[in-house]
């Protein structure tokens, strides 16, 4: 069957870089399906964005739909025939409404029941009778923010300028907002003209020519291979940021990369500040020694060619040394305040209308903080390290520096604090309160940090579902989703002593103290704990833990995170284990039966028979080195002295019936099923681990 080269482009206004990634995505995603539920068959998709158009170009599509051979139900047999055997009116129906007649009618059975059914054939549609329904596509892609233009009513992205769409060298007829199809395009705005493209598969040609790489990837690829020509050259290194390599590749049609320089006196400017203006204000570089300290040059990224370079490269400079003007005056000004002054201006910040100012939260987090140093055995100076920068951990948020960049957060708050003779412990928390800050971010790494981090953390996070701020669906204007995982990951990696219980216990009873409004706080302790299990479901599901392993671990609360996630590990590991089913189903035996039972003490001599003893001997052999192992966190050593049961077990239900007539045998046998479920219990409820066809 002949095959087709398909390719729609919509030329649109500049749109914004932040939403070219997902854009691109929805476009091939969507593209595919209505390719699919066309029945087109194809070869490849290939998908084009730059901030003026996004494209598609179908490889091979096939010319027509595949012709259908389908067979119709219609009613069944004693409704299709009347008393006399002949054709009723509704079979009569049924074939006229397909097309068909009561002559091809077959019977089959569906279900026990006979059906009549007619076989239909559908010839296939022609791909040029369907391409035009593309607009549907376009139309259906989604964005975070639309407008509308002139006196039309429909709301895209930006502005629609011009369409191509082109099978092969025939233009498909489409037409959206009263822009019609061609043939034609556009070049770069500066450096291209109005083209037409005579083949579809030309497209990525004839905008080369024009100065346009269409293609996302090979763009980016051009400034990555531009900067390594320029450390080359220079003999300096540039980081480059994903992130920011990412916006200035959707920034530009035709990328060139240069070195720009700035005024060294700057440097003497904290370089978080330096780079957060060269990259959040310019999209630049920034630039490093081969020693990693920074350098007084930048990289940026022209949208176009190398004409007149050296211009635009003095115009960079000019803007830029403008910017880091300012950032010098932000921090001159800002060594001016004093930390207690600054603190005093948090009174006049409000933090949540219904939780007060950030001076009320302050006060908050230093309660906590210090409520958690003591929980964990800290030394006095370590208490007064987290006393001191938990009063303190909010005093750069009145900054010029921070007000101007609200990502230095924290990362001042340590510059600032330094200058003004902080203890270097209250310095480095300073930051470390705000980590992790994203998903690949470190964890603080001092104490007093995460204490400081984890108090600041339970604070928002109990206040606002304490004062109705679930999240909801998309909807967490207080990354409470954020701030819960970083707790999470900080109360696992680093083994603290206190369950997530205990924490939640300390936090709530603070705010019991203040005069916050609240219907119940047993209601908020509770939605608070279940926000917790499903991150830390989220966490486990991450690293391949199902949630039945996770219910079986956290049966009687979280615990301590850092054990919770050792014994999740541990089980779910197991379901590969064959010979693990044996014990886990003695044991699932054990624990159905105990749960009937009053925890009281084993009585031997009401022993009937050998099974009892053998149980109970074994028992008391496994209990001692058991806990040991528990203790130790030797899950695993703990997990194989539990399986030394198993043919005791198996033996006891064999020989023993557990609920007998008199009271006191089937007590007893009860009370030594509930000493095993005791052991059983500190790795987990196995009742609610799935086995599933891993046995």
């Amino acid at each position: 069957m002949k095959t087709h080269t398909i390719l729609f482009e919509i030329g649109l206004e500049e749109m914004p870089a932040r939403f070219l990634t997902d854009t691109e995505r929805q476009l091939k995603e969507k593209t595919a399906t209505w390719l699919n539920d066309a029945r087109l068959a194809y070869e490849k998709l290939e998908t084009f964005i730059t901030p003026r158009r996004f494209a598609v170009l179908i490889h091979k599509l096939e010319a027509k739909q595949p012709d259908l051979h389908e067979e119709v139900r219609g009613p069944k047999l004693q409704i299709a025939k009347d008393q006399e055997g002949q054709w009723s009116k509704a079979a009569i129906g049924f074939c006229k409404g397909q097309g068909k007649t009561v002559d091809d009618i077959v019977i089959k059975q569906v279900d026990g029941f006979d059906y009549i059914f007619v076989e239909k054939f559908i010839e296939g549609a022609s791909a040029s009778d369907i391409l035009p329904s593309f607009k549907d596509v376009v139309l259906s892609l989604n964005f975070p923010k639309n407008m509308r233009w002139g006196t039309r009513q429909l709301r895209f992205i930006r502005p629609i300028k011009w369409i191509v769409a082109l099978n092969d060298k025939s233009v498909i007829p489409m037409e959206i907002e009263g822009v019609v199809s061609a043939n034609e395009t556009r070049g770069h705005r500066f450096l291209g003209t109005t083209v037409a493209i005579e083949d579809a598969l030309d497209y990525r040609a004839v905008l080369k020519q024009q100065y346009v790489i269409a293609n996302t990837c090979e763009r980016q690829q051009m400034i990555v291979d531009q900067i390594k020509a320029l450390e080359e050259a220079q003999g300096f290194v540039v980081p480059v940021d994903v992130e920011l390599l990412e916006e200035v590749t959707h920034l530009v049609e035709y990328p060139t990369a240069f070195y720009g320089e700035f005024s060294k006196e700057f440097l003497a400017v904290p370089e978080e500040a330096l780079i957060t203006s060269m990259k959040e204000h310019q999209r630049y570089f920034p630039v490093r020694k081969k020693d990693q300290s920074l350098l007084p040059y930048f990289i940026a990224v022209r949208n176009g060619d190398d004409a007149n370079i050296d211009t635009v490269k003095r115009g960079n400079e000019k803007v830029l040394n403008a910017r880091l003007k300012d950032a010098v005056f932000f921090y001159d000004e800002d060594q001016k305040q004093t930390i207690e002054a600054n603190n005093d201006k948090l009174k006049r910040m409000v933090f949540q209308e219904k939780l007060g100012t950030l001076h009320d939260k302050v006060t908050r987090v230093q309660a906590i903080a210090q409520s958690i140093a003591a929980a964990l055995g800290l030394n006095s100076e370590q208490v007064g390290q987290v006393r001191r920068a938990a009063e303190i951990s909010k005093f750069d948020l009145v900054t010029q520096m921070v007000n101007e960049f609200t990502n230095l957060q924290g990362v001042m708050g340590e510059k600032y604090a330094r200058l003004k003779g902080e203890d270097e412990a209250v310095c480095i928390a300073l930051n470390e309160q705000y980590m992790p800050r994203h998903a690949q971010d470190d964890l603080p790494a001092s104490i007093v940090g995460q204490i400081v981090s984890v108090s600041d953390k339970m604070d928002t996070i109990v206040g606002c579902i304490a004062v109705g701020l679930m999240p909801t669906g998309s909807q967490d204007p207080y990354a409470l989703r954020r701030q819960s995982m970083g707790i999470v990951q900080i109360l696992e990696r680093f083994g603290w002593s206190m369950s997530f219980e205990d924490l939640l216990d300390l936090v709530i009873s603070h705010y019991e103290t203040t005069e916050i409004e609240v219907a119940d706080y047993r209601i908020v302790k509770n939605h608070v704990k279940e926000f917790f299990l499903a991150r830390v479901s989220f966490l486990a599901k991450d690293r391949s833990v199902e949630r039945d392993v996770v219910d079986a671990v956290t049966f009687n609360g979280l615990g301590r995170l850092h054990q919770l996630f050792m014994k999740a590990s541990l089980l779910e590991a197991k379901r590969k284990d064959e010979g693990f089913k044996e014990t886990q189903e003695a044991l699932v035996r054990v624990m159905n039966l105990a749960k009937k039972a009053e925890d009281k003490d084993v009585q031997a001599s009401l022993f009937e028979n050998e099974s009892e003893t053998a149980l109970y001997q074994t028992l008391l052999e496994v209990r001692a080195p058991f806990k040991a192992k528990i203790d130790e966190e030797l899950y695993a050593e703990a997990l194989h002295d539990l399986s030394q049961l198993t043919p005791e077990i198996s033996q006891f239900f064999d020989k023993t019936m557990v609920m007998v007539d008199d009271d006191k045998v089937k007590n007893n046998r009860l009370a030594l099923l509930c000493q095993i479920k005791k052991l059983v219990d500190a790795l987990g409820d196995f009742t609610l681990i799935e086995w599933k066809q891993q046995f």
